[in-house]
């Protein structure tokens, strides 16, 4: 086996958090994973997972101290009663099973939760909504001011909470004053209007936090460490008469006061921004006085997956500890893979923002690098290792995109000796365009990963510039076959019911495979996307960057509007704007004629001319099983040919994002010589005690 570098050896220290130590600088911090009380053996075989791949703290997500922090429906977790105490011993047993540390990151989303199912109205310093942009998190309820009596009852909710956490074992305990919630709410003078002792001076508005760290030292006494989660981006911006930033004097001003101090931006996209407009470490702009402020050690994200940049945090006196979220999904092993000299093995992040969308779209955790990620459980998937080979068939993968790849790499695993064929001259499929486009070559992680591995082991060949037909396939005397032969964008157009029919007939009009084939498109061009994702988006930039003058036109209301999913959609607006790329939406594509494009107001029919010479549609895909029906055809021939099973996968079963191609890819290779559908488990709640009220002392 090998042996740790020695320049990373640093990353390996221990690290007093208070009364507690981290065995290492790794440092899971908390994050949103879907899994909530209702699904508790999920959730703690994820965070198992954490610790067993080395990381040295292993904190939750949002867990809510009162029903009056209700972020329903979206996932959260909760420490209201006794119930909630077993669901989450739970997790922090399997943390403690591998000897790291668990932390709970105890909550209260004051004025930016809509609390729709326990229908309190909100908290708030001043009676100030949070102004959110996401449809998700809208409400029509004016969050209440809070009095004497409510600060009381919001830190009292807060200390009974910290005593449920070290009842349910964690060693570290939050308060979060970060991202719009209740503590950062009173840190910020645009919320926090007050003219009493919470109010006012920054020291003022710091009272508030201040007093919620004291209630949960109080209550956990010198059996765990107290941890401060506080969003620094605003404050860092704000100008103090006596320090170099608001942000500066706050952290002055509590500096002894929580254990830990857990940095962070202010919103989801610039905190978790992703690659395609934010680099690996982009928040030490912002954090990076806080360790020369405060003695106590600080940890904070920055998408971190490079050992080297999480080295140069350390020695650089940025950060004590080096917190992952992205990555620590990406690679539960990442830490592990570092001690051991395999750091050529992680899994990288790419930075897609997948999992965050799996949070907005309330489902446990998804990641397009790692597709065992929140299936550790449901399907007893574990990141690093694989079933044995139930035969010894050889399999056979038809494409190299990314389901295929994942297939073939996981079947390898199990033993199989598995051939890949690919028709092109390069291996990686769609992967090969997309990844070149502007922001998106961290992607190309997805392909170099799974390379690098098949290409160092015996069991694999790889056959690029080999298509495959019928007969071929028949020949090969290989006993499970997996049809990876992607997807094709079409010519359709769209209706006011958004379904794609007809198509765009014409020389001038292109889709984003013509772009790969190396098709230019004449300018003005008109990019419509009734994609909604990245494509649409990027590929305007593209030609842009390319001198071609652009405009963009959706059914949709905003810009590639499903990237509000994974924090893009701010940054999407700004790059069409910087490009000069003139946007339309709420509209269809009625007519092309090589000279106009005719839009109309997707509600209203009024229409519009837009100057172009050609049309990029960037809409619907149909998978590409030709193959695969052709060869189902034959299938009273496959015992001749040696054939056990053909299954049609990724793109090519249903075309997708690349998150559900690699699941499709992983799922097959998993599945085959199993005689059942590998369905999920389903977990239930943790219901020991009776139903009673949604909140308990005690």
């Amino acid at each position: 086996m090998s042996t740790i570098n020695p320049k990373y050896q640093v990353l390996f220290e221990p690290v007093q958090i208070g009364p507690v130590t981290a065995p290492n600088r790794f440092y899971q911090v908390p994050h949103a994973s879907g899994m909530t009380e209702a699904n508790p053996r999920v959730r703690a075989a994820f965070r198992g997972a954490k610790a067993e791949g080395g990381w040295g703290v292993v904190s939750t997500g949002a867990v809510s101290t009162h029903p009056s922090s209700d972020d329903s429906p979206l996932p959260f977790g909760r420490l209201w009663d006794s119930n909630d105490i077993k669901s989450h011993a739970m997790a922090t047993d399997a943390i403690h099973a591998h000897g790291s540390l668990a932390a709970v990151e105890l909550w209260h989303g004051g004025a930016s939760v809509m609390n729709r199912t326990s229908r309190i109205p909100g908290y708030s310093p001043s009676g100030i909504p949070w102004a959110a942009t996401h449809v998700g998190f809208m409400g029509h309820q004016r969050p209440r001011a809070m009095d004497a009596r409510d600060i009381r009852d919001v830190i009292g909710w807060q200390a009974t909470a910290a005593r449920r956490a070290r009842q349910a074992g964690y060693d570290i305990v939050y308060v979060y004053a970060g991202m719009g919630y209740l503590g950062y709410q009173f840190l910020l003078e645009e919320y926090n209007q007050r003219t009493d002792a919470y109010g006012g001076s920054v020291a003022n508005r710091c009272r508030f936090v201040r007093e919620l760290l004291e209630a949960t030292r109080d209550e956990v006494g010198d059996r765990c460490g107290v941890a401060l989660r506080i969003s620094l981006e605003e404050l860092r911006g704000k100008p103090s008469e006596h320090y170099a930033s608001e942000a500066h004097e706050v952290v002055a001003l509590m500096a002894d006061v929580p254990d830990l101090w857990d940095v962070k931006m202010d919103s989801s996209p610039t905190d978790c921004g992703a690659s395609r407009f934010r680099p690996e470490g982009a928040h030490e702009p912002v954090i990076d006085f806080v360790k020369q402020v405060t003695d106590r050690p600080v940890v904070g994200v920055g998408r971190f997956t490079s050992p080297d940049t999480m080295v140069s945090q350390v020695r650089r006196g940025v950060l004590d500890l080096i917190g992952g979220a992205r990555p620590s999904i990406a690679d539960p092993f990442l830490p592990n893979k570092i001690r051991e000299g395999r750091e050529d093995e992680i899994r990288e992040c790419i930075g897609c923002n997948i999992c965050i969308s799996s949070w907005h779209d309330g489902v446990p955790v998804r990641c397009t690098q790692n597709p065992t990620a929140g299936e550790e459980w449901r399907r007893g998937w574990h990141p690093e290792r694989v079933p044995p080979a139930g035969s010894d068939e050889r399999v056979l993968v038809i494409g190299s995109g990314p389901a295929g790849l994942e297939a073939a790499l996981t079947a390898a695993r199990r033993g199989y000796d598995v051939t890949l064929a690919e028709r092109s001259e390069k291996l990686g499929g769609r992967l090969l365009f997309e990844t070149a486009l502007p922001g998106l070559s961290t992607w190309g992680r997805v392909r170099d990963y799974r390379l690098q591995a098949l290409r160092q082991m015996g069991n694999v060949e790889l056959y690029p510039a080999s298509e495959m037909g019928m007969d071929d396939v028949l020949a090969m005397d290989h006993g499970h076959v997996l049809v990876a032969t992607g997807s094709s964008w079409t010519r359709h157009l769209y209706t006011s019911l958004e379904i794609p029919v007809g198509e765009l007939e014409g020389p001038a009009v292109f889709t984003p495979d013509d772009l790969a084939t190396g098709a230019v498109p004449e300018g003005p061009a008109l990019v419509y996307d009734f994609d909604n994702f990245y494509m649409g988006g990027v590929i305007a930039e593209h030609l842009a960057a390319r001198g071609i003058s652009v405009s963009y036109a959706t059914p949709a209301g905003h810009a590639s509007a499903w990237t509000i999913m994974t924090n893009e959609q701010p940054f999407v607006h700004q790059a069409l704007h910087e490009h000069g790329i003139g946007l339309s939406t709420l509209s269809l594509l009625k007519g092309f004629d090589g000279q106009t494009a005719t839009l109309a107001n997707i509600f209203t029919g009024a229409e519009q001319a837009v100057e172009a010479r050609s049309v990029v549609l960037v809409g619907h895909r149909t998978a590409n099983d030709e193959l695969y029906r052709r060869l189902m055809s034959r299938e009273a021939a496959f015992s001749d040919a040696g054939i056990v099973s053909v299954q049609c996968i990724g793109d090519a079963l249903a075309p997708g994002a690349i998150v559900h191609a690699v699941h499709s890819g992983h799922l097959h290779a998993r599945g085959l010589d199993m005689t059942e559908d590998p369905i999920y488990q389903r977990d239930i709640p943790i219901a020991i005690d009776p139903p009673g009220p949604a909140w308990r002392d005690g």
